[in-house]
């Protein structure tokens, strides 16, 4: 019998290494290799393509762009509004979605909950579950009051069976549960190896743009929140969702970090209840402590997730430090806010080097854009003053180095919905000022005061004046 070959493939980049190395030599990961044994039959099969490659297998026909004719993609809405924000209005033929989330988060609740809305009005849907019985899926169901769901159930992890039983049933839509589990008898790696779950994601994902079943795939996360197992996975598939949130609170949070169809970073709000999963149409009131009166050190922000303009409370707060002061942010970034406390220091005359800073985003959500530099810069100096920001009052934009606020995008979207929530000061960039001429956004404006600001200092004599 000859002897399988053995290989180490990299659990970061899914590049391969014919020996065992401390460091992935493609994309620089430590400690990411993992040993991959190819059996007599796969390698076969990878000499046969490579003959196809040579010739055996006829190109596809040259198209020109110009003539090709471009139609939109139809949606499938799933029932759960959040779900579909996120998916860029539901689910699309043979499209392939891969979320990901800590164990106990509730992705196989929101998917349950999806496929027996998608049931109920005539969709075929299957759910392939392997790290659960039939018994132990059809307790949730009841759980979360589907005692009549029609949703077709699967207990399998073998990818030969799973292919055939969607072949056969043609279901509109599946949800494999998790890829982690299933493995292929083609290669004798474990089920959850590299070469395991890059081999039947691809299967899976060919047999979706095939026969036009949209296939749902979970994954697992690592300890940093990021999928596990090779990233090329993210790279096969049409759109890559993360499910976060805190398992102590009650708010889930899904997004969209890649979308074929739709827009990335879209993020929708679901809270969790006995019955499952509910999508929260105001997720503004989450992210929003409620103080009976102004506090020091608080200012509220309107961030931009995907197309929703949100309100998160910035929560900041100064204290006297040792010499090695403290910079401690939750929600934002270090080191950006370690730049942000130069800035104040060196432009407005705000020294905190001797102070502690800690800074949150209160609801647990996490905030990338720059335009939250004044409103943090802003609750920073509301704290080390002692004094609270007037009541209903909100702040957004970019701080330079130079001390200028730089404009944010979409902001008169951002205004309009702290209008709607019932704020009544905005400290904005100068360049974000509404246009005098616009009548309609005016009307939507009212009972909001603006001032316009070019510089952090100016700010700053804003607030002092209020």
């Amino acid at each position: 019998m000859a002897k399988d070959k053995t290989s180490y493939a990299c659990n970061e980049c899914g590049g391969t290494s014919p020996r065992w190395l401390g460091k992935c030599p493609h994309c620089g990961a430590w400690n990411s290799l993992v040993e991959v044994a190819a059996t007599p039959a796969a390698s076969a099969s990878k000499n046969r393509l490579s003959a196809g490659v040579q010739g055996l297998a006829p190109a596809s026909e040259l198209a020109v762009l110009a003539n090709i004719e471009a139609s939109d993609v139809d949606r499938t809405p799933t029932g759960l509004s959040e779900l579909d924000r996120v998916l860029g209005g539901g689910v699309v033929e043979g499209g392939v979605v891969l979320i990901g989330g800590d164990p106990g988060i509730g992705k196989s609740t929101l998917l349950l909950q999806a496929l027996d809305a998608l049931q109920r009005v005539g969709f075929a849907a299957l759910y392939v579950t392997g790290e659960e019985s039939g018994a132990q899926v059809a307790l949730r169901s009841r759980r979360l009051g589907l005692d009549d769901s029609q949703v077709q159930v699967l207990a399998e992890i073998q990818l030969e069976k799973i292919l055939a039983t969607l072949d056969s049933a043609r279901p509109a839509i599946a949800v494999i549960d998790s890829i982690q589990t299933v493995y292929s008898d083609q290669l004798s790696s474990a089920p959850g190896s590299v070469a395991q779950v890059r081999e039947c994601a691809a299967h899976l994902t060919r047999a979706a743009k095939a026969s036009g079943t949209a296939i749902v795939l979970v994954g697992h996360v690592t300890k940093e929140g990021a999928l596990a197992g090779p990233r090329v996975l993210e790279h096969m598939v049409d759109t890559v969702l993360y499910f976060e949130g805190d398992t102590h609170s009650s708010y889930r949070l899904i997004r969209a970090i890649k979308n074929r169809f739709g827009a990335v970073n879209e993020i929708g709000v679901f809270a969790m209840t006995e019955r499952g999963l509910k999508g929260v149409t105001n997720p503004s009131a989450i992210f929003l402590s409620q103080h009976s009166q102004p506090v020091p050190g608080s200012c509220v922000l309107v961030t931009l997730e995907g197309t929703r303009p949100m309100l998160v409370e910035i929560q900041a707060l100064v204290d006297t430090g040792g010499p090695s002061p403290r910079r401690l942010s939750v929600g934002l970034d270090r080191d950006r806010l370690a730049m942000l406390l130069a800035v104040l220091h060196r432009h407005a005359g705000v020294a905190c080097m001797d102070q502690d800073v800690f800074v949150n985003a209160v609801g647990g959500v996490r905030i990338s854009e720059p335009a939250a530099d004044l409103a943090v810069m802003l609750a920073i100096a509301s704290s080390l003053r002692g004094k609270a920001l007037p009541q209903g009052f909100l702040a957004f934009g970019e701080v330079g180095l130079a001390g200028e606020v730089r404009p944010a995008p979409r902001g008169q979207e951002r205004l309009k919905e702290a209008a709607k929530l019932g704020f009544a000061v905005a400290v904005v960039p100068k360049a974000n000022l509404p246009k005098k001429s616009d009548a309609g956004l005016a009307r939507a404006l009212e009972g909001l005061k603006i001032y316009p600001v070019e510089r952090i200092e100016d700010a700053l004599e804003v607030v002092r004046s209020l």
